[in-house]
């Protein structure tokens, strides 16, 4: 069972596509995944992307995918430690490093600048290989 970090864009994807999840991995993210999950959705139905419905419907499934979500001590030192290495001014994306580093065989995300930004840093997966 291979263990994937995703994001909240891929999330997002995922809810859309798969519905509850992929057979056969094992998702896990930080505690913030979900927040930011709500806040990608909202910040989707004001600007007329999506309805009210389907951003509510794909929440839910977000919310009900099996997704071990992390934010323990050793999990947020490490984020401030990645940070830190990299330049960042925040941690919040340095959690899914952090998380990846140490839980996690890749991390899936759909933004092609972080990917970029983080090759080398962790293994990344495309997103096909959550559907695999």
């Amino acid at each position: 069972m291979t263990r994937y970090v995703i994001d909240a864009p891929t999330a997002i994807r995922l809810a859309r596509e798969a519905g509850t999840g992929p057979d056969g991995h094992q998702l896990v993210a930080p505690n913030v995944l979900r927040s930011q999950a709500l806040s990608l959705l909202y910040r989707q139905v004001r600007a007329g992307a999506t309805t009210k419905t389907e951003a509510r419907e794909l929440l839910d499934r977000i919310t009900t995918m099996r997704i071990r979500l992390l934010g323990d001590r050793v999990s947020r030192a490490v984020a401030w430690r990645v940070a830190e290495q990299l330049g960042w001014d925040d941690t919040v994306t340095a959690e899914y490093l952090a998380v990846t580093q140490l839980q996690a065989d890749a991390f899936v995300t759909l933004d092609a600048d972080l990917a970029r930004r983080v090759e080398g840093v962790v293994t990344l997966a495309p997103f096909e290989a959550l559907l695999n």
